[in-house]
């Protein structure tokens, strides 16, 4: 059983590598636990089948042993239709000028973007070059450790870029999706925007935030960015706890 083991190894280095750039979530949490569990269960493969098979042995031992395997497969089920749901909506773009995007903000460390927050403002610059007539709303409220507000360090990159002011609305008070919305569609009655929407946000965000936008009554289309592939795993896990979250609890 080497094989897996090896595989579940370089998972578990994958899921802890963010830790040492700072970066902490269920997801990562989640991704080394399981993958740590499962190389050990795969180096130790003869003590684990011992093991596992002195549980069985008791009443009880059956019981949990069952349950773990249902609660695994539909874990596995529910997370195979999510990953196809989060890719769909992924691909989802836009088809012509007629949108507002809707810049979703991110981490500013000393007045600069984070490396996701400068993936973002690059796509939206890119959409914003080749399409003269849409707008943009960059929306991100500045944290406790942040010396300027997200959607204001995205609007300085983009007019450092040569995007016209007139063409980028500031909404700087949210501190969630669901406010990045909610005041969002606020900027775009009251300055008579298109109120068709495009997301500008990671890939693996997409589902979730089309789902928050929803609760707003929009229906929206994605940009999306193009996460570090080592962040990938980590984030895509806390994608699937978040919207198992969101969907039992009803919340954002």
């Amino acid at each position: 059983m080497l094989f897996p083991a090896f595989l579940c190894l370089a998972l578990f280095i994958l899921f802890i590598t963010p830790f040492f750039q700072g970066i902490f979530n269920f997801g990562g949490f989640f991704g080394a636990i399981v993958s740590g569990i499962l190389s050990s269960a795969f180096f130790f493969w003869k003590d684990t089948i011992l093991i596992l098979n002195r549980i069985w042995d008791k009443p009880a031992g059956r019981i949990i042993l069952s349950a773990t395997a249902v609660l695994a497969s539909a874990f596995a089920v529910y997370a195979t239709i999510i990953s196809v749901l989060m890719i769909r909506a992924a691909r989802n773009s836009p088809t012509d000028e007629d949108t507002t995007l809707i810049v979703l903000g991110c981490k500013v460390k000393q007045g600069r973007p984070s490396r996701m927050l400068a993936r973002r403002i690059n796509t939206a610059y890119e959409f914003l070059s080749e399409h003269s007539e849409v707008k943009a709303i960059v929306s991100g409220g500045k944290g406790d450790d942040e010396i300027i507000s997200e959607a204001q360090c995205m609007k300085d990159f983009l007019t450092s870029k040569g995007i016209s002011t007139d063409r980028i609305f500031m909404e700087e008070l949210s501190a969630n999706t669901a406010q990045n919305f909610a005041l969002s569609m606020k900027i775009i009655s009251e300055n008579d925007l298109c109120k068709g929407i495009t997301i500008v946000t990671d890939g693996f965000h997409q589902l979730r935030a089309s789902m928050i936008a929803k609760r707003y009554g929009i229906t929206c289309r994605s940009l999306s960015v193009n996460t570090s592939w080592w962040l990938v795993p980590t984030y895509w896990i806390r994608e699937w706890l978040a919207i198992g979250a969101r969907i039992i609890m009803k919340n954002d």
